[in-house]
């Protein structure tokens, strides 16, 4: 059981350690005024790409159901994370998304009964102390309009990943993400052509950016997303999630000259510390060694009476009567 939720982890930490690379992919290589053309050219083809694998339409229930996910998690997702890429710092911007756990488990608390784990939420918290830190010392300007958008894309992807969760049952999940990604980027086009009109010339190192985000970024990492929160609590995925602004703060420092001080350092270490304290092995290590604690108490209970300490004398102790006054 442990290897198989650790395992899993794994697994689930593949996307966001990409996600976090695409705001520098974002801020370095696509076009900075079409956001809405940049979130259809992330998502539309990742999905159509995943539709191809498949070569299955949805059915039912899961006509609207793509829509509305495909809306709250990849397409107006998408177009917020472009903006807030665009106007503030990589490792801001990674940040600002690290505090979905929180949001997540309070989600999944409404609609899948999963009671926030004690050990989790103590994650969670730690993770936000962990972003408060990085926030607090990034480098570069703080746009408040980016910053506004990175925490509505925040909120719609923690609801949207939950919802997923819920209706999961019955469908793979390679074949749900790709109806997703389809109809995340298809309800984006009609806006985008709307706002921006043609879609923006791409040169060589933009055409190579769209291929890395939408491809590896996108398709890869919300394939590796989903099967984690089939298999594991939203809340530790959500927590896993921290891993996002780790990955975006090393991506800047190392590739965009940023500044990383001490607090930020301070920083990482904390949100990893998270990332570990949130994880069921962890929660079923802590509550095993618990158990045996409490039973170790019961046996000493149910034995018998202790014996008593020894007397000075032994069981020879001679015993002595008061000194009577005469």
């Amino acid at each position: 059981m442990e290897e198989k939720s650790l395992r899993w982890s794994l697994v689930t930490a593949i996307a966001p350690l990409t996600w976090g690379t695409t705001y520098y992919v974002t801020k370095h290589a696509l076009p900075a005024d079409a956001p809405l053309w940049g979130a259809v050219l992330r998502a539309l083809p990742a999905g159509l790409v995943l539709l191809l694998v498949v070569r299955r339409l949805p059915r039912g229930s899961w006509w609207w159901r793509s829509l509305v996910l495909g809306t709250l998690s990849m397409g107006a997702f998408f177009a917020l994370i472009y903006v807030a890429a665009q106007l503030l710092p990589s490792s801001v911007a990674s940040t600002v998304m690290a505090t979905s756990p929180v949001v997540m488990m309070l989600v999944a608390w409404a609609l899948l009964a999963q009671k926030p784990r004690v050990l989790a939420l103590a994650g969670a918290g730690l993770g936000v102390v962990g972003v408060a830190a990085m926030l607090l010392t990034g480098g570069g300007e703080i746009r408040p309009l980016g910053v506004v958008a990175s925490v509505a894309a925040m909120l719609m992807s923690s609801v949207g990943f939950v919802l997923a969760t819920r209706w999961a049952g019955g469908v793979d999940v390679v074949s749900s993400t790709a109806w997703q990604l389809v109809a995340g980027g298809l309800v984006l086009v009609p806006f985008a052509v709307a706002v921006e009109g043609a879609p923006p010339a791409l040169d060589g190192r933009a055409v190579a950016g769209f291929a890395y985000v939408s491809l590896v970024a996108t398709a890869v990492a919300y394939l590796a997303w989903f099967s984690g929160l089939r298999r594991l609590p939203a809340g530790t995925v959500g927590l896993v999630g921290l891993l996002n602004p780790v990955a975006g703060v090393l991506v800047g420092v190392l590739l965009a000259g940023e500044h990383l001080g001490p607090l930020q350092v301070a920083g990482i270490v904390v949100v990893l510390a998270g990332v570990l304290l949130g994880q069921p092995a962890v929660d079923r290590a802590v509550r095993a060694r618990r158990d045996r604690r409490a039973g170790a108490v019961t046996a000493a209970e149910t034995s018998g009476r202790v014996p008593e300490p020894a007397v000075e004398g032994g069981a020879h102790r001679v015993q002595r009567d008061p000194v009577r006054v005469q």
